[in-house]
């Protein structure tokens, strides 16, 4: 199985303040399950990242695996956004983050549930 995870979880687990969540983080890394992140997470980190965290941040990133944004992502993001942006206000990030979930035949591992109201998605 393989996990994908939201920038709210990676933000968490990077500030260390949520015991469930790392609780979850620990277990989810001990197991077999591959994690991945979409580049959307790592530039909406990387826009927040605060003065002294960036090689901490670094490290992060480079201990799991990034999901590539192709254009099979791409499309689907899209037709997320055509059937989601007005129902539920779908931003692009989201859309993205939700296809490359289902791209990659992963669970989706988010604090955010109700932005990614799409079937297909699976969640951790």
């Amino acid at each position: 199985m393989t996990v994908v995870v939201d920038s709210d979880i990676v933000i968490e687990v990077c500030r260390q303040r949520d015991s469930d969540i790392l609780s979850r983080w620990s277990d989810l890394g001990q197991s077999e399950k591959t994690i991945l992140y979409s580049p959307v997470t790592a530039a909406e980190l990387w826009n927040g990242v605060r003065p002294g965290e960036e090689t901490a941040l670094t490290d992060f990133f480079r201990s799991l695996l990034c999901v590539p944004i192709d254009y099979q992502t791409g499309r689907q993001a899209g037709d997320y956004l055509r059937r989601y942006r007005r129902s539920h206000g779908l931003q692009v990030t989201d859309a993205l983050i939700a296809a490359a979930a289902v791209m990659n035949r992963a669970q989706l591992w988010t604090r955010n549930r109700k932005y990614y109201p799409m079937k297909e998605i699976s969640f951790y």
